[in-house]
């Protein structure tokens, strides 16, 4: 009978702990979208969302990858596939130049207004007219780049909206959510060092920084049209849009974007893309990468560039280097072999598909030729492998330049890819020991964290839907730039020093003409005396 007792009164008790805390365990409905359609951003995106589906939440994505094995709670509801050009080993070497070149402008309107003209398909309109509601969306995330339109569902929602950036911070990311942007020691130049800025290099910083904003803001105007065209004629402004963010997740690191002032709001989760999940690697491949008993140099421009659309001279330069640093071999990612040129050295092995992690784990690599994109550094560093920079456009330049600073890289230009130059920077890399140093030690510093990214991006974004949409907004985005820049506090300051400096000259003047004027004799004086 006790024991019954005892086991009933056990019973209770967790049935009020369900009920006392079964509001916190109540997953959310989440809306995930992300229509830009570089697979190399998503590959962070995917990661959050399954991290958010795992950890009870229900996610509904809007975006040009569907995930094949998505875990129970994530569901594809829009499939933008088949719309517009996914980059995906689609950038030939005439593209790749001329995106190297291309202005703002073109920037803005690749990556930002033809995104948000994806708001006006059919299947785009049917969920802003007829969004779920059993259960309603508690939260919008979106890819922070150039297309700022897709901020209106948060505010169409009424829900708060939280931003993800797959890269560094964009300068006119800041004044939404009320972070300093300081171009003393912010660098948003191409060559920005890994330390301190020279006197020239924060004066082009500066002028960049700010020309740069001005330009994405002038180029996007073109979307306040489109949200409230396809949301309504009372839906504000993008800027003004941007501003309802109330976290943005960002994949930066100082290791590779310095240390910077972020607000509560910026939440750094670099190395979301980076596990193995097990994944099996080709058995041919496993046997080729065990076999390389003298090391093997990895080479891959990533999932956009395709190496085989390089001039023909130049892959028969770097052909004629990796036959020079045999019996070191050589595995080449290239999505079209076919296309290669003849002559390719026996100790080359060239396949479509890689498993980059499970090769950059590998005990016999020595080191990894690559475009300098922000994920692949990132696998590179979490994994201890010395680079060799070849940096094509945008951010890589930056990002390698870094990586040199740091002595983890060597750096080689696309353009005089000569197979003396190619030679030197891989011995460089194999046999000085200073690399592999280095990069150890950068690779410490990376994966030394309080918790996971994964972890780390739940954690955040739950904390905004328990404590509501302002709880971590700066005081800041109420203010005006000069508000901000305490030009008017300044100016105040300034213009009271005046006053009182002013009215000393005028007392000064005065006791002076005093002083003086009564220790003089008058002419009138003279005469009578």
């Amino acid at each position: 009978m006790q024991v019954k007792m005892k086991a009933t009164y056990l019973l209770l008790v967790l049935l009020s702990c369900i009920i006392c805390f079964g509001q916190y365990a109540k997953g959310a409905r989440i809306l995930g979208m992300f229509p830009l359609q570089g697979k190399s951003h998503f590959a962070m995106f995917k990661e959050v969302l399954k991290s958010l589906a795992n950890a009870g939440h229900q996610v509904d994505v809007v975006s040009h990858f569907p995930l094949e094995n998505a875990p129970p709670n994530y569901t594809d509801i829009i499939n933008l596939g088949g719309t517009g050009l996914v980059v995906l080993n689609s950038m030939t070497y005439e593209l790749m130049q001329s995106i190297d070149s291309a202005s703002m402008q073109t920037v803005v309107k690749l990556a930002g207004n033809d995104i948000c003209e994806s708001l006006g398909k059919p299947e785009m309109q049917n969920l802003i007219k007829n969004p779920p509601t059993d259960p309603p969306y508690d939260l919008v995330l979106t890819e922070l780049f150039f297309a700022s339109c897709y901020f209106a569902f948060g505010r169409h929602l009424k829900v708060p909206v939280i931003g993800l950036s797959s890269a560094t911070i964009a300068p006119h990311a800041n004044a939404p959510l009320g972070n300093p942007l300081n171009s003393a020691i912010v660098s948003e130049i191409s060559d920005r060092p890994a330390s301190h800025m020279n006197f020239w290099q924060r004066l082009k910083n500066t002028l960049v920084t700010t020309f740069a904003n001005l330009l994405v803001r002038h180029y996007s105007r073109e979307q306040n049209n489109m949200v409230k065209k396809y949301f309504g004629p009372d839906m504000p402004n993008v800027e003004e849009l941007e501003g309802d963010m109330s976290l943005l997740l960002v994949n930066t690191h100082p290791i590779f974007h310095g240390i910077r002032p972020l607000t509560p709001a910026i939440v750094e989760v670099p190395g979301l893309h980076i596990h193995d999940e097990h994944s099996t690697i080709p058995a041919h491949l496993k046997k080729w990468l065990d076999d390389s008993s003298d090391g093997f140099i990895y080479f891959s421009f990533g999932s956009m560039v395709q190496f085989e659309s390089f001039p023909s001279a130049d892959v028969l330069e770097i052909y004629a280097a990796f036959a020079k640093v045999a019996p070191l071999r050589v595995l080449l990612k290239v999505a079209n072999p076919d296309k290669l040129p003849p002559g390719c050295p026996d100790n080359v092995l060239h396949l479509q598909w890689i498993p980059q992690v499970q090769v950059l784990k590998h005990k016999n690599i020595r080191g990894f030729i690559t475009h300098g994109g922000l994920m692949g550094l990132q696998e590179a560093v979490a994994y201890g492998v010395p680079l060799i920079g070849i940096p094509l456009f945008g951010d890589q330049m930056g990002n390698i330049d870094i990586c040199v600073d740091r002595e983890i890289a060597v750096r080689l230009d696309y353009r005089d890819l000569k197979a003396d130059k190619v030679v030197a920077a891989i011995k460089t890399v194999t046999q000085d020991p200073k690399y592999k140093k280095n990069m150890d030690a950068a690779s410490k510093q990376f994966l030394d964290r309080l918790r996971s990214p994964h972890d780390t991006a739940v954690f955040w974004i739950e904390y905004i839907l328990k404590h509501g949409a302002d709880s971590l907004r700066s005081p800041a985005v109420n203010l005006t730039w000069w508000q901000v820049a305490l030009v008017d506090v300044y100016g105040s300051v300034v213009a009271a020093l005046l006053i009182v400096l002013y009215a000393f000259k005028i007392i000064f003047s005065s006791i002076v003409r005093r002083a003086f004027g009564m220790g003089k004799i008058s002419p009138l004086a003279k005469k009578t005396n």
